[in-house]
C-alpha cells in the first residue's frame, strides 16, 4: 500500500513519518518549496521531539519520500491523507480553500481506486463537500472513497500520541474503506472507533471545545481562589481525583493557546450558528481564556506600579514546552502589551525564539534564561518548559534590580521563596 499526505505542518509531517515507521511505501508534498527543501535534504522544518531522528531513519530505509509535484503524488498513491491547513476566517468560519483545491487536484488525476482521508479538523458535512468536488471533477467512471480520520496529537509529544492514542476514529462509508484503515493502522494497540463520517468530525470539534471548555472552567475557578485565599492546586487535585472529571487539562495559568484550540473553539461555535443552535457556552470559554492576560497584567502592574521603561525578563515564547511553536501563544498578546505599557523586554526560549524573531525584531532576546534576568524589575514565566522549574535563587537575586517573579504557568511552589525577599505571584495562589 501506498500512501501519499498533502501538508506537512505538525499534523501531516507526524502522520507521514508515523505511517512510515509502520512500514508503508509513503510519499509526502507541501506546496512550500522551502519546506521540501528541507525535508529532502533530511532537516525538519519544525520542533518535534524525536521527530528529526524519525525523518532520517525513514529517508535511510527509503519508507518515505518527498515530492514536489502533487499531482504525481496523487497518482502513484492508493490512499491519500489530506493534512493542509485550515485556519479561521474573520466571522469565526473555517477557511477550507486548500481543502478545495486538494480536493479538485484529486479529481483531476484520479487513475484507480483512491481512499481519500480527511485528516484535517473540518467542520461536520466537509467529507461530502469533497465527495462532490471529486465527483464535479473528474470523469464519470472515478472510482473512490473518502474517510475522516481526525487526529488527537499533542504538540511536544505527537509521536507518543501517534503510537499510544487513546483511541482512533475511523469514520467511513464503504467496507472497503473501513478495512483499508484498519490495516493502516492495525499495529497500534488502541481501540478503533468505527463511525460514519459526519460523526468522525465532530468527535474531534467537540474534544478540542470540551477541553478548552476544562482549561477555561479552572482559570475561572483561579480568581475566585485569589479573591479567597484558597489554593487553585488543590482544588484542581480535589477535582480531579473524581473518575468522572479526570486530572488532565485542570492546571490555572495564563490561558491556552496554539493553533487547535482556539481555531477549533471559534469553528464549532460557528457550526452551531449556522445551524441555529445556541453554542453560547463557548463563546464564554473564549472570553474567559482571553481574559487571561489582563489578569497576568493586573499582577505585573500591582507589583511594579507602572511598566515605562522597567525591564521585563520573560522565560517561554512557545505556547507550550516541547515545541517552537508560537501560533496563538499568550507570549504574543502579552509582548503586545508592554510594547504598548513601554516596557523594556528581555525574552528567552530554548526552541521557539527564531520563530518569534519573525514577529519582534525590536526586543532583547538572551542565550539562556539567567541572561535574560539582569537588571530585570520583573520575571514573568509563561512557558512551563523543565528548565525553568529548577532555579538557583541566588543567581537571581544577583542579576536582577528588583525580586519579583509573576508566574503565568505556576510552576513553582510558594515555600522556595519563603524568607528570599523575592515577591512570588502566582495564579490562583496567594504567595505574598
Amino acid at each position: 500500500m501506498k500512501i501519499g499526505v498533502i501538508g506537512l505542518g505538525y499534523v501531516g509531517l507526524t502522520t507521514a513519518l508515523s505511517l512510515a515507521k509502520l512500514g508503508f511505501k509513503v510519499y509526502g508534498n507541501d506546496k512550500d518549496k522551502e519546506k521540501m527543501e528541507k525535508l529532502k535534504n533530511g532537516i525538519c522544518p519544525i520542533y518535534e521531539p524525536g521527530l528529526d531522528e524519525l525523518l532520517v531513519e525513514m529517508k535511510e530505509k527509503g519508507n518515505i519520500e518527498f515530492i514536489d509535484n502533487i499531482s504525481e503524488t496523487i497518482r502513484i498513491s492508493d490512499v491519500i491523507f489530506i493534512c493542509v491547513g485550515t485556519p479561521t476566517n474573520e466571522d469565526g468560519s473555517p477557511d477550507l480553500s486548500q481543502v478545495e483545491e486538494v480536493s479538485r487536484i484529486i479529481a483531476e488525476n484520479l487513475n484507480g481506486y483512491k481512499l481519500i482521508v480527511e485528516k484535517s479538523t473540518v467542520p461536520v458535512q466537509t467529507a461530502q463537500w469533497i465527495k462532490r468536488t471529486i465527483k464535479l471533477y473528474s470523469h464519470e467512471n472515478a472510482h473512490f472513497d473518502v474517510a475522516s480520520n481526525p487526529e488527537f496529537l499533542r504538540e511536544g509529544s505527537a509521536l507518543y500520541d501517534t503510537f499510544n492514542p487513546d483511541r482512533i476514529v475511523i469514520g467511513v462509508e464503504s467496507e472497503r474503506a473501513k478495512e483499508i484503515l484498519l490495516k493502516i493502522y492495525e499495529k497500534i494497540n488502541a481501540p478503533k472507533l468505527i463511525v460514519d463520517v459526519n460523526t468522525a468530525e465532530i468527535i474531534k470539534h467537540a474534544s478540542n471545545a470540551f477541553l478548552a471548555m476544562k482549561i477555561s472552567f479552572i482559570n475561572m475557578v483561579s480568581d475566585l481562589c485569589e479573591k479567597t485565599g484558597a489554593d487553585i492546586k488543590k482544588v484542581a487535585e480535589g477535582i480531579g481525583y473524581d473518575r468522572r472529571i479526570g486530572r488532565e487539562f485542570l492546571s490555572a495559568g495564563v490561558g491556552y493557546g496554539g493553533y487547535c484550540l482556539p481555531k477549533d473553539i471559534r469553528a464549532f461555535y460557528y457550526i452551531g450558528k449556522i445551524h441555529n443552535l445556541d453554542f453560547s457556552l463557548l463563546e464564554l470559554v473564549e472570553r474567559i481564556n482571553n481574559s487571561r492576560i489582563d489578569r497576568l497584567m493586573e499582577k505585573l502592574k500591582k507589583a511594579l506600579w507602572h511598566l515605562k521603561n522597567k525591564k521585563i525578563a520573560i522565560w517561554g515564547l512557545s505556547f507550550k514546552p516541547n515545541t517552537d511553536d508560537i501560533r496563538e501563544a499568550p507570549s504574543i498578546k502579552i509582548v503586545k502589551r508592554l510594547i504598548n505599557e513601554e516596557a523594556i523586554i528581555s525574552a528567552y526560549d530554548p526552541k521557539a525564539m527564531e520563530n518569534f524573531k519573525k514577529i519582534f525584531q525590536n526586543i532583547q532576546y538572551g542565550k539562556d534564561k539567567y541572561e535574560v534576568l539582569k537588571d530585570a524589575h520583573a520575571l514573568v514565566i509563561l512557558t512551563e518548559w523543565d528548565e525553568f522549574k529548577s532555579i538557583d535563587i541566588q543567581t537571581i537575586k544577583k542579576l536582577m534590580r528588583t525580586y519579583i517573579i509573576v508566574d503565568g504557568r505556576n510552576i513553582f511552589d510558594c515555600e522556595i521563596f519563603r524568607g528570599q525577599n523575592i515577591e512570588y505571584y502566582p495564579i490562583g495562589r496567594t504567595c505574598i
